[in-house]
């Protein structure tokens, strides 16, 4: 019996270590652009079979039929693209793209590039785009790494993003900080206003205060959490963004910095993600906040997870969703939450099978609400990064109805991709159940 349960184990062991579900190839690098990196990716709220992706520099790839084919084209702007993509859908159907701009065309080479966000709306499932609305130009201001959040219930858009004073400065009196703005259909976007009590720095590490993600429950109120200083910081605002709190909430430290030292990887952040579940499950209203850091060593990067159920005054103890042993690193995570179930899905890279380089990617779950977690990877083959080249700052995933559609890069010598898989909810592993002892 029992070396009937050892084979039984092992072999579920030896096929969650394999890619299950089909890897798609989106893009990859030629020698005319931009090597694609930093995609992000949305299932319509409206039309599962509808989903759109982005990535650098000016990338949108629309699928209408589930995921089975995919249509590429690049994005235009007045004020330019230049990367930082950022895609999300509404309950209408409406889509809304994110990005930085770069009005002279001649990107980091002009003091204009990073002077501004601009949103692009498409009502026709990713076909066309409206010429986009520009949001927070301050100049000399730098505008970086914006992130949106969508009102479940109303049109209303909201964004987040760090402002620089002049980014990359060593200068002492030079400061960042977090931005908020909003907008009615994404049509006009309020005064950007600054949320957060303390500064950062302005050379894009682990002083800076960076990395700003919003989440809007059903009741309108506005939550947003972002690292600095080797800690997470959480703020809300209960009059849908016009008054913030007074002092910052200190969630938890992130040992090591957001900055993350990864082998073969030129940069890696492990910047915090903020999510909430307005789904009619009966974990409504939680807040999930997720990160990586270095707690148990610089060659040990975990991923960590973290929850709230009374919109932020308390948090549960960080709970490891990485499960393996030893010294490996998992890093550049990102967390949705399926808003029709619940359910909670993560992305990240992982190293666990290797004592290299080498990097799968994995994708963890919970249909408990952020209790227990299973994971399992979903990559076909590994891949090796080289630390010369730019692997950009950040992976995605969204779920809806069941589909999840996770999207990451991968480099192949020195050349990247962007990859997806179009997952199902049923045809994941159920999650095991504890053993009962007798």
């Amino acid at each position: 019996m029992k070396n009937t349960l050892l084979l039984v184990v092992t072999l579920l062991l030896y096929i969650n270590s394999l890619g299950q579900f089909k890897n798609i190839k989106l893009l990859e690098q030629d020698d005319q652009g931009y090597p694609p990196v930093e995609p992000s990716i949305t299932i319509n709220k409206k039309n599962t079979k509808n989903i759109v992706a982005a990535a650098v520099l000016d990338w949108v790839i629309v699928s209408n039929d589930g995921g089975e084919t995919w249509n590429k084209s690049h994005l235009k702007s007045p004020s330019g693209v230049y990367g930082d993509p950022a895609l999300i859908s509404n309950f209408k159907g409406h889509l809304f793209y994110f990005h930085l701009a770069d009005p002279s065309g001649k990107g980091r080479s002009d003091d204009a590039w990073l002077d501004r966000i601009v949103c692009h709306t498409s009502e026709d499932e990713g076909a066309t785009w409206n010429e986009g609305v520009t949001i927070g130009n301050n100049p000399p201001a730098d505008q970086d790494k914006a992130w949106p959040a969508i009102h479940p219930k109303r049109n209303s858009v909201y964004v987040t993003w760090t402002q620089f004073d002049k980014y990359g400065s060593s200068d002492s009196t030079c400061h960042s900080n977090i931005m908020f703005s909003k907008a009615l259909f994404g049509n006009k976007f309020s005064k950007a206003i600054s949320i957060n009590e303390t500064p950062g720095d302005c050379l894009d590490k682990d002083d800076t205060t960076e990395g700003a993600v919003p989440a809007v429950g059903n009741d309108g109120k506005i939550y947003v959490a972002w690292a600095n200083h080797g800690k997470i910081y959480f703020d809300r605002s209960y009059d849908d963004g016009n008054t913030w709190l007074s002092n910052d909430l200190l969630i938890t430290k992130q040992e090591g910095g957001w900055d993350l030292d990864i082998p073969g990887i030129q940069r890696s952040n492990g910047l915090p993600v903020l999510t909430i579940d307005n789904s009619a499950s009966r974990f409504q209203g939680t807040l999930y906040l997720l990160w990586a850091d270095q707690k148990n060593g610089t060659n040990n990067t975990d991923i960590w997870l973290m929850r709230s159920r009374n919109r932020g005054d308390y948090w549960s103890k960080p709970l490891r969703i990485n499960k393996d042993e030893g010294e490996h690193h998992q890093f550049f995570p990102w967390i949705t939450v399926d808003q029709t179930n619940g359910n909670v899905y993560i992305v990240y890279y992982d190293r666990r099978n290797y004592n290299d380089s080498r990097t799968d990617v994995y994708l963890a779950y919970s249909f408990d609400g952020g209790n227990t977690f299973d994971e399992m990877k979903i990559s076909d083959e590994p891949f090796i990064p080289d630390a010369s080249k730019f692997f950009g700052d950040y992976t995605n995933i969204d779920a809806h109805g069941g589909i999840i559609t996770p999207i990451w890069t991968r480099m192949d010598n020195g050349r990247t991709s962007v990859w997806t898989s179009v997952i199902k909810e049923k045809d994941l592993p159920k999650p095991t159940a504890p053993i009962k002892k007798k």
